[in-house]
C-alpha cells in the first residue's frame, strides 16, 4: 500500500512540477478553491456548506490543518466541530510547528499522514502564520513534503482545497510573509522578498495576487507594490467572513457576508523619476456577494437581481472625498457613492499620526469613472457591483503638526 501511495505522490509531484509556478492555468486542476478572507464565523452557513459540498456532500471526509495556528489543537477542534456541524466527517491532521510533543516537519514527511490526505475530498487550512504552513509543507531545499504532494493530488483529480487568514494567503504563489501590520509603511517602503513577501503554495496559479481582511484593514493598498515588485496584473482580495469560491473554469464566485477587491494593473504605470509610490491608471472592482469573475478571460459577471445603475435621479451630488481611504470599508463605500452620484470623479487621502516615522508623508487616490466601467445594484440599492473604475495613487505631503 505504500509503495503504491508513493507512486501516486511521485505523479502527482511530477504534474505539478514540484513549484508554485507550474500551478498555473495549464496545470488545469480538476478541483476547487474555496478562499475565505479571515474571520469565517461558525453561522456562516453559505461558506461552510461548499466547503463540504465541494468534499463530497455529507459524510465528507475533510482533513484540517491547523498548521498555521498559534493553538492548533483547539483550532483544529473548533474547524472539525464546525465542518461536520455542516454534515462532513472532519478529522485534524497534526502537522503543526505549534503542536506539543511533535516535530511538525516530519509529520509533514509521514506516510500514512499523507495517505489520509489523499484518501480525503477537501482540506481545509485555518488561520495563524502563514509562514509555518510554507516553512513545514516545503523542504528546506523548497521541494514538497509527502502531505503537499498528497494535496496537490487531491486538488488535480477534483477534490477542494479550503483556506482562511493565514490559510488564504498561501494560496497564490507569492503571499504576504511578515509585513508592518498597518498598510501606509508598505506603501512607503515597498516590499523585501524574504522578509515582506515569500512563496506561497500557489494552488491559484502563478498569475493571480491573493489577499485576505481586505476592506475591514484597507489592504488593497498594500496589494500594489507587492504585485508591482512581482509583476501580476490581477490580484484578488477578500474581506472577513466571505470567500472567493473557483472552480476548474477559474470561475470566481463570490458568497458569504461581503465580497472582494479586483486590482488589474495590465495598463497602469509608474513615473521612476518621482519619489514616493505612485500609480497611474490601474483598474479596481468591488465584486458583492453572488457575483463572478473569471480569471481567465478578466470577465465580470452581475449577481442575480443586479441592474446598471440609473443616474436619471443620482444619490449623491457634493463632491466625493474621504479623509481615510485606508479605513474599515472606505474605499467600497466611496466607490458605491461614485457609481450612484452625478460626478466623474472621487478621492481620499491616507495619513498616519504625528507620532510615526515620516508623518508628512501620505498618498492620494483618485477614483474616475471610465467608458469601461460597469456599475450594478439591486432594485433596492443595498448591494452594488462596481467594475473597472480607474485608480490613480500619487505620494503627498502634509504639514505637521496641524495647528502651531
Amino acid at each position: 500500500m505504500l509503495k503504491r501511495l508513493y507512486c501516486v505522490l511521485a505523479l502527482a509531484c511530477t504534474v505539478a512540477g514540484g513549484s508554485a509556478a507550474a500551478a498555473g492555468p495549464a496545470a488545469s486542476p480538476k478541483g476547487s478553491l474555496v478562499i475565505i478572507g479571515g474571520g469565517l464565523r461558525a453561522d456562516n452557513a453559505a461558506v461552510w456548506q461548499k466547503v463540504v459540498d465541494l468534499a463530497g456532500g455529507k459524510g465528507a471526509r475533510i482533513a484540517v490543518l491547523p498548521t498555521a495556528a498559534g493553538n492548533p489543537e483547539r483550532e483544529g477542534a473548533l474547524t472539525v466541530a464546525n465542518l461536520n456541524r455542516y454534515g462532513a466527517r472532519a478529522f485534524v491532521v497534526p502537522v503543526a510547528p505549534r503542536l506539543p510533543g511533535r516535530d511538525a516537519r516530519q509529520a509533514a514527511d509521514d506516510p500514512v499522514l499523507a495517505r489520509a490526505v489523499l484518501g480525503a475530498g477537501g482540506v481545509f487550512f485555518t488561520g495563524g502564520d502563514q509562514g509555518r504552513i510554507t516553512a513545514v509543507l516545503r523542504h528546506a531545499d523548497g521541494s514538497n513534503t509527502a502531505v503537499l504532494d498528497a494535496l496537490w493530488a487531491l486538488y488535480r483529480r477534483g477534490g477542494v482545497i479550503a483556506g482562511t487568514s493565514a490559510g488564504a494567503a498561501i494560496m497564490s504563489a507569492t503571499m504576504f510573509y511578515d509585513p508592518p501590520l498597518e498598510v501606509l509603511p508598505v506603501l512607503k517602503n515597498g516590499v523585501v522578498d524574504g522578509k515582506d513577501i515569500a512563496p506561497g503554495l500557489g494552488f491559484i496559479g502563478a498569475d493571480v495576487f491573493v489577499d485576505q481582511h481586505l476592506l475591514v484593514r484597507g489592504r488593497f493598498a498594500r496589494m500594489l507594490p507587492a504585485m508591482l515588485a512581482k509583476r501580476y496584473t490581477l490580484g484578488l482580495g477578500i474581506d472577513e467572513n466571505t470567500a472567493a469560491v473557483i472552480g476548474p473554469t477559474r470561475d470566481v464566485t463570490m458568497i458569504g457576508y461581503q465580497g472582494a477587491i479586483v486590482l488589474e494593473l495590465g495598463q497602469a504605470s509608474t513615473d521612476k523619476a518621482q519619489a514616493g509610490f505612485n500609480l497611474s491608471n490601474a483598474r479596481i472592482s468591488y465584486l458583492d456577494s453572488g457575483d463572478r469573475f473569471n480569471l481567465a478571460t478578466r470577465t465580470f459577471y452581475p449577481g442575480p437581481g443586479k441592474e446598471p445603475v440609473h443616474e436619471e435621479v443620482p444619490e449623491h451630488r457634493p463632491p466625493i472625498f474621504y479623509t481615510d481611504i485606508l479605513g474599515n470599508t472606505s474605499v467600497v463605500n466611496l466607490l458605491e457613492k461614485l457609481v450612484d452620484s452625478d460626478q466623474q470623479r472621487a478621492g481620499g487621502v491616507a495619513f498616519e499620526g504625528p507620532g510615526s516615522a515620516m508623518a508628512e508623508r501620505g498618498f492620494e487616490f483618485t477614483f474616475t469613472r471610465m467608458p469601461d466601467s460597469g456599475e450594478f445594484a439591486t432594485n433596492r440599492e443595498d448591494a452594488f457591483s462596481i467594475y473597472r473604475i480607474r485608480m490613480d495613487v500619487r505620494p503627498v505631503r502634509v504639514r505637521q503638526p496641524f495647528y502651531e
